[in-house]
């Protein structure tokens, strides 16, 4: 009897031993598969980043292509076909060479006297570079004064003298800009006080284009008191 009952509990304790390693295997196995996945998951992940990151330079390649054949265009005097090229590199490439693209085909565009679409060519460049940035923004003003639209004009110009940074020959330049809207707009005392301000602060811009500042102050005044 009493060999039956050790064999009775050897045998459960290897049927328990056989339930926990089926059980471990089973896990091992689970595991292996879930390690796979995940493995497989990170390469299919890697492969999609690395194949992203080959077309992204293709296409910056192809960008970049395209506006330098718009360049050489444009450098051998061919302005209408270097339009054509700069807008087609607006419209469809993105990165740097589309932003460039997009202000080379507005400032063209002002030549040739289309100052709407200019506008429209403005609104697609980001600006990277401040002076870069403030003399746009000056192009978008001269565009809304060719349109008569003159308070949007002075707010252009605006953006261009905060963007300009106090930059001593481009701040004054768009200073008079805005002050000769103000003029247009018959609003004399704000173009006064804007030469005013450059003969404080730029006296030099004055000397260097031999500007009579005073003159211009003067007419402003004069045209405000017989308002």
């Amino acid at each position: 009897m009493a060999k039956e009952k050790q064999n009775e509990t050897r045998t459960s304790i290897d049927e328990l031993n056989d339930t926990l390693t089926n059980v471990v295997e089973e896990k091992v196995q689970n595991n292996k598969k879930t390690i796979i996945t995940a493995i497989l998951a990170v390469v299919v992940i890697a492969a999609a980043v690395i194949f992203f990151l080959d077309m992204r330079q293709e296409s910056a390649n192809a960008a970049n292509d395209a506006i330098g054949q718009a360049d050489m265009s444009l450098a051998q005097g061919n302005d209408s076909i270097a339009l054509v090229q700069y807008m087609q590199v607006a419209d469809n490439e993105g990165y740097d060479a589309g932003n460039r693209a997009a202000l080379q085909a507005a400032i063209l565009l002002y030549k040739k006297g289309d100052y709407q679409k200019a506008l429209d060519y403005l609104a697609k460049y980001s600006q990277k570079e401040a002076l870069v940035g403030a003399a746009s923004f000056s192009l978008e003003g001269d565009c809304y004064v060719n349109l008569e639209k003159y308070p949007e004009a002075v707010k252009s110009f605006e953006k261009a003298i905060d963007a300009s940074d106090d930059n001593a020959f481009y701040t004054p330049l768009f200073m008079i800009k805005q002050a000769n809207v103000y003029r247009a707009l018959k609003e004399y005392n704000k173009e006064a006080a804007l030469f005013e301000e450059i003969k404080a602060e730029y006296p030099e811009y004055a000397a260097a284009y031999n500007l009579d500042i005073e003159k211009y102050i003067e007419r402003a005044k004069a045209m405000a008191n017989a308002k």
